[in-house]
């Protein structure tokens, strides 16, 4: 500490109890201890202003290292949200392609499925085992049509307990 050794400190403490008495002595060296806190504190605050500084001017380096690199590297194009963003949109295009087209086949009644022979001859075939004289008309009828009237008719035909006792 300054090149004073233990024998020295000794030395100018016996002269402050001396020169200064042992009523003030106590005061003085509260006042001291406050005056070297506020001393240490500043100095710190500075340290850490100086650091602030330090840290900013390496960051500009680093970003000025990144832009004038021989890749060109655009710190905008490493947006996560532009890329976020532009997934959801595609997805609400494909979801309003499927809304579309599912609105469009519900707005025209008459237009058949693809799979829609293929369920209409099974559904004729078991229609003809259960009740023969229950077939469509027409070609045009809606399978769901179809398909409640082989119900009902599968349903009349098939005995009950009742009757069956």
């Amino acid at each position: 500490m300054f090149g004073i050794d233990s024998p020295e400190l000794l030395v100018i403490a016996v002269v402050a109890l001396v020169v200064i008495g042992p009523k003030e002595l106590p005061s003085l060296l509260r006042s001291w201890g406050k005056w070297m806190s506020q001393m240490r504190g500043m100095a710190s605050e500075f340290r850490g202003h100086v650091d602030e500084m330090v840290r900013q001017s390496e960051l500009d380096e680093v970003k000025k290292q990144l832009e004038g690199s021989a890749g060109g590297l655009d710190l905008h194009s490493l947006d996560p949200t532009k890329q976020i963003k532009q997934h959801i949109q595609e997805g609400m295009a494909e979801g309003d392609k499927a809304w579309a087209e599912a609105k469009s086949t519900l707005d025209n009644p008459l237009a058949e499925p693809e799979s829609a022979p293929q369920i209409a001859a099974e559904s004729s075939s078991s229609a003809e085992e259960a009740a023969p004289a229950v077939a469509p008309e027409t070609s045009s009828v809606p399978i769901a049509a179809h398909i409640e009237t082989t119900a009902e008719a599968a349903i009349e035909s098939k005995p009950t307990k009742a009757a069956a006792e």
